[in-house]
C-alpha cells in the first residue's frame, strides 16, 4: 500500500501541505483532486521522491515498482514500438541475456521468467496500447522525431502504460488526448492490475475509472472510497452541515455581542460583558472550502442574426489542394449547440479552421452571415500567449482605449482577480491561462465560439463554471472536447467527422462511448448471425513471427538438453567420487526439462493462434 504519514511541505514559506496522512491499499485506483493550486503535483513529486518533505514519511511495498510520465520521449530515430517495447526493461535484459547465456540453469530461469512475464506477446501488447492512443500501425513504425511535442506525450504514456508499474501516478493525462483516446485510457484504467493515483479533473474517468478519491484541501488529504459523484454528493453533505453550523454560530455570538455592546460600559454589568467576550472566543467557525464561492464565467453577449450564420454546399477543405474532407452539406444556426466526434486525424481541426475561415474550401460554397463574428479558443493557443506580459497588457494591445479599471473588470468576469492581473503571464497557472486565452476570445461578443478542448489545465469547478457559461450565451458553440461530462450538458447536436466526411450522428455520447470501446466491426443488423472478424496482415505476421521464436526457443532448449543428456549417459559420473557431481546435472537436466515444456506450451498455444487466423 501507499502510506502518506504527517507529512509537510512548503513553498517559498508557504505552507501547502501540513501534517497530511492517507493511506492507498494495495490494487486500489484513486482520483487524485482538488483547486488549480493546491499542491496536487507537489504530492505527486513528493511520493517520487523529486522533492524533500520537510516533516513525515511516505512509504511505498519494498521492492514495488513506481512509474509515471514526468516529460516527453526524445525526438530521436527510435521507432514509436520500440520506444515502448524499451520501457519494459525486464524483458529487455531477459531477451539480451538469453542471447548470451551459457549455464544450463540460468538459461532455464530465464526462459521461465520470459514465460512467466509473457515476454512473447510483448509486441502485439505495445502496439495494442499505441492503437489504444490514437497511432496506427504505420505510425508506430515510424521514428519519434516525426511526432510533435504532444505526441510524443502519448508516447510516453503508452510506454509508462506498457510497462505497468506497481504504482501508476499520472497527472492529467488526458490532456494530450482526443475524446476516443480519452475514453480508451478510461477502460484500460478500469482494468489496471495495480494500485493507481491518478490526478484528473474528467468526471467521467473519475466516475467509471477509479474507486475511490482522495481529496487535497485546506493543506489536508481526506480519502472518501467512492467514485467522484458519490464523493461530490458526501461534500456537498457535510458543507451544508457546515454552513448550518456557521449560521447558529454567527447568530449566537451577535447574541452575545449584543449584549457586551449595550452592558459594557455599566460598572454593575461589566463582570457579565467579560464573561459574554470569553464565550465569543471559544465560538469557533467551521472552516468552509474555497470552491464554495466559484468564479463564473461571463461571455458578451452577441446580437441576433438571421439563420443560417454559415452555410456549406458542397463544400471541399483540405492542404496543398489535396482534400480532407469533401462534399460537406451543413448550416450553422445561432442556437446551435453542436460536438465534434471523430478520431484523431479524421478532420475535425481542419473542419474548425474552414467554419473560423483559417482555410478556404477547395470546392463547392461557405457562405457566411456579412456581420458574423466568430471566436476561435484552441489549445496552442494558450501556449502562444506572451510570457513576459501581464494579462491587463494583452488586453491594452486589443482594447487601446478602455480605461484601466474596464480592463480589470473584464479580467475579474474570467477569474483573474487583482493579483493576476499584474503577474507575467509565464507566472501564471495552466488554469489562469486557458482563462484568458478564453477572454481575448471572446472578447468581440461572437456570434459563433468554436473551442477545441477549452477544459485542458481546468479544475472541475471552472469547468462546471464553463458549462454555465455556455448554457447561458446566446451564440453557437462548435466543441470538440475529451470531456464527456462537458459534451452531454453543452451539446444539443452531434456530428461525426470520418471518412473524409461529416454527417449528424444521430445516436448519444454514451451509445458512441460503447462504439468506440467495441471492435472496429460495422455494427451487427438485427438478424444478422455474428461474424467472426477477420485478423489484419499486420497480426497474422505478429503471430507468424511470434511462432517463429517460440521455436527458436525451443531448439536452443533441446540442443542443451541433448548436450546434458550426453553429460548424463558418461557412466564415469556416477563413481562415487563424483556422486555430487552427477547429482548437479541432474538438477540442471530437470531444470532444462520444465523449461522446454512451458516452451512447447507456448508454441502449441502460438501455432493454435495462427491457426485459427489463417483458417
Amino acid at each position: 500500500m501507499l502510506r502518506i504519514d504527517d507529512i509537510s511541505y512548503s513553498v517559498e514559506g508557504r505552507p501547502l501541505i501540513e501534517g497530511a496522512s492517507a493511506v492507498i491499499p494495495t490494487g486500489h485506483k484513486v482520483g487524485l483532486v482538488g483547486r488549480n493550486g493546491t499542491g496536487k503535483t507537489t504530492l505527486f513529486r513528493l511520493i517520487r521522491g523529486d522533492l524533500t518533505l520537510e516533516g513525515g514519511a511516505i512509504s511505498i511495498p519494498k521492492g514495488a515498482r513506481m512509474g509515471g510520465v514526468s516529460q516527453e520521449v526524445p525526438g530521436n530515430e527510435v521507432s514509436l514500438l520500440n520506444t515502448v517495447l524499451a520501457a519494459d526493461t525486464e524483458r529487455v535484459a531477459l531477451l539480451e541475456e538469453a542471447e548470451t547465456a551459457t549455464d544450463p540453469s540460468r538459461i532455464a530461469e530465464v526462459q521461465t521468467r520470459l514465460a512467466d512475464i509473457d515476454a512473447w506477446s510483448a509486441e502485439a501488447r505495445a502496439s495494442s496500447v499505441l492503437k489504444g492512443l490514437g497511432f496506427t500501425a504505420e505510425e508506430q513504425q515510424q521514428p519519434c522525431s516525426a511526432f510533435s511535442g504532444g505526441w510524443r506525450m502519448r508516447v510516453a504514456l503508452a510506454a509508462v502504460l506498457f510497462s505497468e508499474p506497481d504504482l501508476l501516478l499520472l497527472d492529467e493525462p488526458t490532456n494530450y488526448l482526443d475524446l476516443e483516446g480519452a475514453l480508451w485510457l478510461e477502460s484500460y484504467l478500469a482494468r489496471y492490475p495495480h494500485t493507481v493515483l491518478i490526478v484528473s479533473h474528467d468526471r467521467g474517468l473519475l466516475n467509471r475509472a477509479v474507486g475511490g478519491i482522495l481529496h487535497l484541501e485546506d493543506k489536508q488529504l481526506t480519502y472518501y472510497n467512492a467514485p467522484y459523484d458519490k464523493f461530490a454528493e458526501i461534500r456537498a453533505a457535510k458543507l451544508a452541515v457546515a454552513e448550518a453550523e456557521n449560521v447558529k454560530a454567527k447568530a449566537r455570538v451577535a447574541h452575545l455581542q449584543s449584549f457586551v455592546d449595550r452592558f459594557r460600559a455599566k460598572a454593575s454589568k461589566a463582570v457579565q460583558a467579560q464573561s459574554r467576550l470569553k464565550m465569543i472566543d471559544k465560538i469557533k467557525l467551521i472552516s468552509t472550502p474555497q470552491e464554495a464561492a466559484l468564479r463564473a464565467f461571463s461571455f458578451p453577449e452577441p446580437e441576433e442574426l438571421s439563420p443560417p450564420i454559415i452555410n456549406m454546399e458542397g463544400a471541399s477543405v483540405g492542404y496543398d489542394g489535396k482534400p480532407v474532407l469533401s462534399n460537406l452539406t451543413l448550416r450553422i444556426d445561432q442556437d446551435d449547440r453542436i460536438a465534434l466526434l471523430g478520431r484523431n486525424g479524421e478532420g475535425k481541426s481542419t473542419l474548425s479552421k474552414l467554419l473560423s475561415d483559417r482555410l478556404q474550401p477547395l470546392s463547392g460554397r461557405v457562405t457566411r452571415s456579412n456581420k458574423l463574428r466568430i471566436g476561435f479558443f484552441a489549445q496552442h493557443q494558450v501556449d502562444e500567449l506572451y510570457v513576459d506580459e501581464t494579462p491587463i497588457e494583452h488586453l491594452r494591445r486589443m482594447r487601446p482605449d478602455e480605461s484601466p479599471s474596464r480592463l480589470r473588470a473584464r479580467l475579474s468576469g474570467f477569474g483573474l482577480m487583482a493579483a493576476q492581473a499584474e503577474t507575467e503571464v509565464g507566472r501564471l497557472s495552466g488554469g489562469q491561462k486557458a482563462r484568458l486565452s478564453l477572454l481575448l476570445a471572446t472578447l468581440d461578443a461572437p456570434h459563433l465560439l468554436i473551442l477545441d478542448e477549452p477544459t485542458n489545465h481546468l479544475d472541475i469547478e471552472s469547468r462546471e463554471a464553463l458549462v454555465e457559461a455556455l448554457t447561458a450565451y446566446s451564440g453557437a458553440v462548435v466543441l470538440v472536447s475529451h470531456d464527456m461530462h462537458l459534451l452531454s450538458l453543452v451539446a444539443d447536436r452531434l456530428w461525426l467527422v470520418k471518412d473524409g466526411r461529416v454527417a449528424p450522428y444521430e445516436d448519444d455520447l454514451e451509445a458512441y462511448r460503447k462504439l468506440l470501446l467495441q471492435s472496429d466491426a460495422p455494427p451487427k443488423k438485427a438478424g444478422d448471425k455474428p461474424k467472426k472478424p477477420r485478423p489484419s496482415q499486420a497480426a497474422i505476421a505478429d503471430l507468424k513471427a511470434e511462432v517463429k521464436k517460440c521455436e527458436a526457443r525451443m531448439a536452443k532448449l533441446e540442443d542443451m538438453r541433448d548436450k546434458l543428456a550426453k553429460r548424463l549417459a558418461d557412466p564415469a559420473i556416477y563413481d562415487e567420487e563424483r556422486r555430487d557431481e552427477a547429482k548437479v546435472w541432474q538438477a540442471k537436466y530437470s531444470e532444462v526439462m520444465v523449461a522446454l515444456e512451458r516452451a512447447e506450451e507456448l508454441w502449441m498455444r502460438a501455432e493454435s493462434k495462427l491457426e485459427k487466423a489463417t483458417s
